[in-house]
């Protein structure tokens, strides 16, 4: 079934869902919100699913935005959901594979780069979800973390900005593909599910292409409070140009 919803609680944005698919999720709003976007900035989002973080930076910047997804039906979410909305002009979603997608949509030409790709590494063992949407989002079945990088890489102007929201648990192959990329660590900040919780799950991270490593650790973002409800920090996001 489909369902038109707010995406979080903006009324003048809304997004295309189904109920079987791969809905969006509070990381891809997390790293929408983290990204430092000028208001020209040229932006492309790596494997945006039904274009949750797309949307969101249209409320950021003027720029030209893409969408890359491979999935068709999830594809024609996004593309309905920029229709809905009327942003047409600004946000172009593009149903086409990540790799080698610069030879369609420009190489060395974009200020940004965002992605919140597959967290968990795939073989024949994997505990992977009977929904082959939701398998492909969170598995490297089709692509991995390296391929993304270099495409990533590609399409990047020299210093220009890739924002990435990852598992704490795989930030050491984080780091080696952006070493082997030559990207430099501007900012990290970790994401705790609650107030209370011992250690992060997932990490957002701004690295820039030939640019060295200086980085600042930001404060911690903790999503829930004591009580389970969101954190001033995350009804922030929510209420993000209210």
């Amino acid at each position: 079934m489909e369902y038109i919803h707010e995406l979080l609680g903006y009324k003048n944005i809304k997004i295309i869902q189904k109920e079987e698919m791969f809905r969006f999720s509070l990381d891809s709003m997390l790293l929408a919100y983290f990204v430092n976007v000028k208001n020209e900035d040229r932006v492309v989002d790596l494997g945006c699913g039904n274009g949750p973080i797309p949307l969101f930076l249209s409320l950021k910047t003027k720029g030209k935005i893409y969408g890359i997804e491979i999935q068709e039906e999830v594809y024609d979410l996004a593309k309905r959901s920029v229709v809905l909305n009327n942003i047409e002009e600004q946000i172009c979603i593009l149903n086409e594979d990540i790799i080698d997608i610069y030879k369609i949509i420009g190489a060395n030409s974009f200020e940004i780069v965002t992605t919140n790709p597959p967290y968990f590494k795939y073989n024949q063992s994997s505990n992977v979800n009977k929904s082959d949407y939701k398998t492909i989002a969170r598995h490297e079945v089709l692509i991995n973390l390296e391929q993304i990088i270099k495409e990533a890489s590609k399409l990047l102007v020299d210093g220009g900005s890739l924002n990435i929201v990852y598992r704490v648990s795989r930030l050491n192959d984080l780091l080696l593909e952006f070493n082997k990329c030559n990207f430099g660590i501007k900012r990290i900040q970790y994401v705790y599910p609650k107030i209370s919780s011992n250690e992060a799950l997932i990490m957002l991270v701004e690295a820039k292409k030939n640019r060295p490593s200086d980085v600042k650790v930001l404060k911690p973002l903790y999503v829930l409070d004591k009580n389970g409800e969101y954190t001033p920090e995350v009804l922030k996001i929510f209420n993000f140009k209210k």
